[in-house]
């Protein structure tokens, strides 16, 4: 497709950094937000080049569309939004901020989704590419968007490609090397209404692969494995920590192995991995075959995994006060990110949930509490829900609180020695909060600033 001029809808990260990389190829280019309130100058500075780029704010009219050829959405704005649905009456594509990454990269691609750990696994997917090539690519949903960097690849650039299933709803061309699919449990059903919806937005990732590309999925995920017939051409590969699949990355006598092409080799050793949890174990095992299967020597992933010790906000260990620890797990937006973060913990906990609304179904999380959590401190949207689940499961050692801080409050003058506090909240942030990123930041700050008893 020849692009001569394109508009951008959402004036955020996602859509500058779109806006950005057209301009740069000297595209025309209308950056489009219905918000009237929204700073046009403040936009022009980060553009730099003013002269290529529109700004058109309100709501969007058959004269902002004329002659448009792409329509570009941010990850945000749903496919069923009525200005979008307008736009494809007119027979304008739409394609989504991976898309237009896709059409300039050069580089080769490693695309992970799933539920959970895709940040987890993308950093160190992308860590053990930046130790085999320097000019490696960490990009994605994990915050720096693929449009920012897509134009500056070469064909030997390694892309370690974090995508969401908001991302995958608006492919076309876009084709990775190697994909992979880490887990599938319902999350973002305000979004995609259905399960099945939100599992066919994961398994586009392999639309285009072909019979020379790898799709990598977790034998140990029964949705996942149930899904196997929507693999296309690309060949299946697989991670497992309970079986030794006939292809793929397993555990046995305490060593990671992959056998590929009916040669099995040691990668490296299961007790010197740094993060907690048997997800991360699976997060470790998706990597190996990931980067395994794109050839890069096994002394530098082994080096790599060996050297890494987590992603923030994911069962970050923050400090110790009084015998007790805490723990920073902010990313933990779903019931069953939650539900890994509270198994990794190796005393008792005091629990800081609640949210934003996301449609989830809490069981699952509270049936994981005895045995573990001595109190779930709750805030935010959910709180009402939360609780009414938990007294429907027998638990009621509860305590409601208005802010993040009044909860850390909470948990340092009740947590007894040897305790564990930790920031997991089952729920996105977007009812408090800009971001996971600033819940966990500010939990950080709380936190700090306690004294020793």
């Amino acid at each position: 497709m020849e692009l001569k001029k394109v508009m951008v809808a959402g004036a955020g990260r996602s859509g500058i950094a779109s806006t950005g990389l057209l301009i740069r190829n000297g595209i025309h280019t209308v950056l489009y937000d219905g918000n009237t309130e929204i700073n046009k100058d403040s936009i022009m500075t980060e553009l730099r080049d003013s002269s290529k780029v529109e700004i058109a704010l309100g709501e969007l009219t058959d004269g902002m569309l004329k002659d448009i050829d792409l329509f570009v959405i941010s990850p945000g704005i749903p496919v069923d939004a009525p200005f979008v649905k307008k736009v494809v009456e007119k027979g304008i594509p739409v394609w989504g901020e991976i898309e237009l990454g896709y059409y300039f990269n050069h580089g080769i691609i490693a695309a992970i989704t799933g539920t959970n750990g895709k940040t987890t696994t993308t950093t160190l997917v992308g860590d053990i590419f930046r130790n085999y090539r320097e000019d490696s690519l960490t990009v994605g949903n994990i915050g720096l968007p693929f449009t920012r960097f897509a134009d500056s690849t070469t064909e030997e650039t390694l892309v370690a490609l974090e995508v969401s299933s908001f991302q995958m709803e608006t492919i076309q061309d876009f084709r990775p090397h190697v994909s992979a699919v880490l887990n599938l449990t319902p999350d973002h059903l305000n979004r995609h209404y259905t399960f099945d919806n939100y599992i066919n937005a994961k398994f586009r990732i392999t639309e285009n692969q072909t019979e020379d590309d790898y799709i990598v999925l977790n034998y140990d995920d029964p949705e996942t494995m149930n899904r196997v017939d929507k693999v296309g051409k690309a060949k299946k590969v697989f991670f497992s920590h309970k079986a030794e699949p006939e292809e793929g990355a397993f555990v046995k006598d305490g060593s990671i192995y992959v056998k590929r092409n009916g040669k099995t080799e040691e990668i490296l050793e299961v007790d010197k991995i740094q993060m907690l949890g048997e997800h991360n174990l699976e997060n470790v095992l998706a990597a190996v075959c990931i980067t395994y299967y794109m050839d890069i020597p096994v002394k530098i992933i082994r080096d790599t995994v060996y050297d890494f010790s987590g992603v923030e906000h994911r069962i970050e260990f923050v400090r110790e006060v009084n015998d007790v620890k805490y723990y920073n797990d902010s990313k933990g937006t779903n019931p069953d990110a939650a539900i890994k973060a509270i198994k990794a913990m190796k005393s008792t906990t005091l629990l800081i949930g609640g949210g934003y609304d996301k449609e989830s179904d809490y069981d699952e999380w509270v049936e994981c509490f005895p045995g573990k959590v001595r109190v779930l401190v709750l805030m935010g949207e959910t709180t009402e829900k939360i609780a009414n689940c938990c007294k429907s499961h027998g638990f009621n050692e509860i305590v409601r609180v208005d802010s993040l801080e009044a909860a850390v409050q909470y948990c340092y003058s009740h947590a007894k020695p040897g305790d564990n506090v930790l920031l997991s909240p089952a729920c996105a942030s977007w009812d408090m909060f800009k971001s996971y990123e600033e819940r966990g930041t500010l939990f950080k700050v709380y936190v700090n600033g306690l004294e020793e008893k």
